[in-house]
């Protein structure tokens, strides 16, 4: 399973940004996709993740401003970010599980700043 992430990028606080990720290989069998991200002197965190039948799991800080669902093609998973704010620049990380192991795609920089 290889999984691609685009979408990242420089907004002000307060503005949105989509991040898409595209998964290929063995991908009948993924079961939940989603976003993780690791900010400078963090640990790498859970932002939000979206199963096969549709059941999300938010972090706390992306409740209410954050939205990931899945496209038509079950391979893809977006994260819809709204109302972003400095603390969530970070590295986003796209992830897969399939049959219990987790795969990674290269990460995406999203830098909130003014």
């Amino acid at each position: 399973v290889q999984l691609q992430a685009s979408g990242g990028g420089l907004v002000q606080p307060g503005g949105s940004l989509r991040l898409s990720c595209a998964a290929s290989g063995s991908i009948l069998t993924i079961n939940t996709m989603g976003w993780y991200r690791q900010a400078p002197g963090k640990q790498r965190e859970l932002v939000a993740t979206i199963t096969s039948g549709g059941s999300t799991n938010y972090a706390d800080s992306a409740k209410g401003r954050f939205t990931v669902y899945r496209g038509n093609a079950k391979n893809t998973v977006y994260l819809q970010m709204n109302s972003l704010e400095p603390e969530d620049t970070a590295v986003y990380y796209c992830n897969g599980v399939r049959s219990g192991i987790d795969y990674w795609g290269k990460g995406t920089q999203v830098t909130v700043s003014s």
